[in-house]
């Protein structure tokens, strides 16, 4: 048996690996356009920033190193040009002699992954302009910032590369200024968690423009203006353009393979593709969202890497297939964590669920323990089933762990009850004896079963202005003069009880505290005692940080 795989990153190598330990005998060759194979992605913009000092540890196997262990046939600098099903052939040219050949294969695997977005505008071919895809692209990013010295630059794009950019380039003590169409950083987390991720950055004193419309670029000297629609342009010594990637399936255009959403690849969950004996895995492909059942493009390497594997099973006589999925991520922000899973309010919106959401504000670990931070943990749930189908979290220590739970239980369709029994490690350096995790099942069921009714920051507004209510503050009054909302009065929850008669039983009443912790004790003793309590979700905290962003912008 022949294989051929086009394409030696994630999933192209994880396929061309599992393939030899499953068959000692087939001949295997990949072809991959680069000079590099099984390369770190992820880890680019830590070379460019020094964190990663060696470009060795880039690569997690060499064309030689892969030869000698798994006896692979490794092409480096190998373009496949054209793909033909019906004779099941390759065209591939040498890039380094020119020469132009042909190979026959018995199973072919597309893993040509995304290339990045580069718009058609002006200027975007000029010398300082970069985008960053491979390892090449990181030694001409490196090799410009060691030898230029730059002293600002502008990241155009909020998503993962840009952002793990613009922190190495910060750190570099290079200005950076990050454009973004969106209104806010990073589609993977709703606006309001995305609040908590914009202060980060504008501590450390990068500029955020939100709402820009990149034009094209013009040469200044050693430098280049960033073209803005109705504005002014920015200087900057370079730029990065990281607007997003889109699936590389030129190839399988081109050969008559079947194209989904963004011109992604149809495969079936056997991976396979439209023509018989072709395979494709990785962000060129379109999967199933395992929360959705959507069609969708995932671009990450977890999945890919899980679907080279599948394609080697089925290639060598298996049954593997893949079951989709929920697209969990994790991303450094200098000290912040900040992670997701499943879907986003924007995303159950268009899929149609009948949604709620809670926001809290727990500790990483035991409060009495030195050392435990606050996170922010947003989760979204079906109402009728209380099934968890979403999570964010922002924070510090513990946040990966956390989401890894989350993502683990929704893959098992958790619901809250099914959170809330869940039998977590305990110790106070690590967490609490009730787990954030825990802790979001207990909410939502209190909600399911009536003992809990809230509010959100996007319903202040309309209730400020609203006659026939009571807004209650119940922190401390240090706390409530250092800032409140303005509309709330200040009665401490211990001493509410004695202070009841000073609330109006006939108005409902939407109660705040700091984290969300002592407004619901509140809103237990209130209700009981006749009142129609609301409870709001995430805190003073949260809100004062989503209030302040609306300002900054």
């Amino acid at each position: 048996m022949k294989v051929l795989i086009v394409g030696g990153v994630a999933g192209g190598a994880t396929a061309a690996a599992r393939i030899r330990r499953l068959d000692e005998k087939a001949e295997i060759v990949v072809f991959e356009k680069s000079g590099y194979i099984s390369y770190a992605n992820c880890g680019l913009p830590y070379y460019i920033g020094g964190v990663i000092e060696d470009k060795e540890e880039l690569t997690l196997q060499t064309p030689e190193s892969f030869r000698e262990r798994f006896n692979i046939d490794v092409r480096v600098q190998n373009e496949v040009l054209e793909i033909n099903p019906e004779i099941k052939t390759v065209s591939v040219k040498n890039l380094i002699s020119g020469e132009v050949y042909r190979e026959n294969y018995d199973k072919l695997l597309i893993s040509t992954g995304a290339k990045p977005t580069r718009p058609q505008m002006q200027g975007v071919d000029l010398d300082n302009v970069f985008t960053l895809r491979t390892v090449e692209d990181t030694f001409k990013i490196k090799d410009f910032v060691d030898e230029n010295k730059p002293k600002t630059a502008v990241v155009v794009g909020g998503g993962f590369i840009g952002l793990e950019v613009a922190e190495n380039l910060n750190e570099m003590g290079i200005d950076i200024t990050v454009l973004q169409r969106p209104d806010h950083l990073l589609n993977t987390l709703d606006y309001d968690m995305a609040t908590l991720v914009h202060s980060r950055f504008r501590k450390n004193g990068v500029k955020l423009k939100f709402g820009v419309s990149v034009q094209g670029f013009e040469r200044a000297e050693n430098s280049v203006d960033v073209l803005i629609k109705d504005e002014e342009p920015i200087n900057a010594d370079m730029v990065l353009l990281a607007i997003g990637v889109s699936p590389d399936s030129t190839l399988a255009k081109n050969a008559g393979l079947e194209l989904g959403i963004k011109d992604s690849i149809v495969v079936n969950d056997k991976m396979e593709t439209s023509a018989k004996d072709i395979y494709a895995v990785g962000d060129a492909v379109q999967v199933k969202h395992s929360i959705t059942g959507n069609n969708a493009v995932i671009s990450l390497a977890g999945p890919a890497n899980k679907q080279g594997r599948i394609v080697a099973d089925n290639i060598c006589g298996g049954n593997s297939r893949y079951k989709g999925s929920m697209g969990s991520s994790v991303i450094k922000i200098f000290d912040m964590t900040v992670a997701s899973t499943g879907l986003t309010e924007r995303l159950a919106k268009a899929s149609n669920i009948d949604y709620d959401k809670i926001v809290l504000s727990p500790m990483s670990h035991a409060g009495y323990y030195p050392g435990g931070k606050v996170m922010t943990m947003k989760v979204l749930f079906e109402k009728s089933t209380q099934k968890i189908f979403g999570a964010q979290i922002v924070g510090f220590d513990g946040v990966d762990k956390r989401i890894d739970v989350l993502a683990t239980a929704m893959n098992f369709g958790a619901t809250a009850s099914d959170l809330k029994d869940l039998d977590l490690a305990y110790a106070p350096p690590y967490s609490s004896a009730k787990d954030p995790v825990n802790m979001a099942g207990f909410v939502i069921e209190n909600i399911g079963a009536g003992k809990l009714k809230q509010f959100h920051w996007d319903d202040i507004a309309a209730l400020q202005n609203e006659n026939g209510i009571t807004l209650l503050d119940t922190r401390t009054p240090f706390e409530y003069s250092r800032g409140h909302v303005e509309g709330f009065i200040n009665i401490p929850v211990d001493e509410l009880r004695s202070r009841m008669n000073e609330i109006d039983k006939s108005k409902p009443l939407y109660v705040m505290c700091q984290s969300g912790l002592r407004s619901y004790i509140s809103c237990r003793i209130l209700t009981q005692n006749g009142f129609d309590c609301y409870n709001f979700s995430g805190g003073y905290r949260f809100y004062e940080s989503v209030i302040n962003e609306k300002i900054n912008q």
